[in-house]
């Protein structure tokens, strides 16, 4: 290979390292791991970073579903061509333990596989009334994969009416691999409708919506840099 073609490519392969590079220091900040880590080690140091499940910030559509920090945002990333698609709200406890609550009304599914997780069809978005979505919630079970949603939601469960503050189970760490546990958190994210009444695969980002109106918080990774989001603001 000629020398300007071996110059043109280590010129390619920097470029595009440094793109990576930026992308990743733009969309996640290292603070939030660190304060995550750190509330998980002594969450009883930080009441102040917490919120409270069936509470709302200024009269938010949405109630918090879960006690705890809320650490990671949406649009937060964690490796190269990831965008988190929803919130993760951190209980400081043992699995098991802290509640998770409905954060609105709506008809709830439980897909027959589902071990940790369940979605609640919302007809009539408060924001949008003309269009529905969806809220989902994760995490619910230990790392081996047993449940920690109610027996009301067996697994199967379709189109079951709950209201807003409904108890659907307890915070727990299954990552969908049983023995590869991940924090003790709540993952709440709001979900797209694909327009004949399902909802579009929560994996993607573009198939969800950002949070943050609908809980009155600045929970979008890309404007809020290193804010802890609590209704009121707290010394960093």
């Amino acid at each position: 290979m000629k020398m300007w073609k071996k110059l043109l490519v280590i010129a390619t392969a920097s470029l595009t390292i440094l793109a990576g590079y930026l992308i990743i220091r733009r969309t996640f900040r290292p603070i939030r791991y660190v304060r995550v880590i750190e509330w998980i080690r002594n969450a009883n140091s930080h009441p102040e970073w917490a919120v409270s499940a069936l509470d709302s910030c200024d009269n938010a559509p949405f109630i918090f579903p879960t006690d705890g920090y809320i650490g990671f945002l949406w649009g937060d990333s964690f490796r190269p061509g990831h965008s988190h698609q929803g919130v993760d709200i951190f209980s400081g406890t043992k699995t098991g333990v802290t509640p998770v609550v409905a954060a609105y009304n709506g008809y709830l599914t439980r897909m027959p596989d589902w071990k940790a997780s369940i979605i609640i069809r919302i007809p009539n978005d408060p924001l949008n009334p003309e269009r529905q979505i969806w809220s989902y919630y994760t995490h619910m079970a230990d790392e081996l994969g047993n449940s920690y949603i109610v027996d009301q939601f067996p697994p199967g469960t379709s189109e079951s009416f709950v209201k807003a503050g409904t108890l659907l189970g307890y915070q727990g760490n299954y990552s969908g691999s049983p023995g590869n546990p991940t924090g003790i958190h709540l993952h709440f994210s709001i979900v797209k409708d694909d327009g004949s009444g399902r909802f579009l695969n929560e994996l993607e980002i573009k198939n969800t919506i950002d949070p943050s109106p609908y809980f009155n918080l600045d929970l979008n990774a890309k404007t809020n840099r290193d804010v802890i989001p609590v209704c009121q603001p707290v010394q960093n």
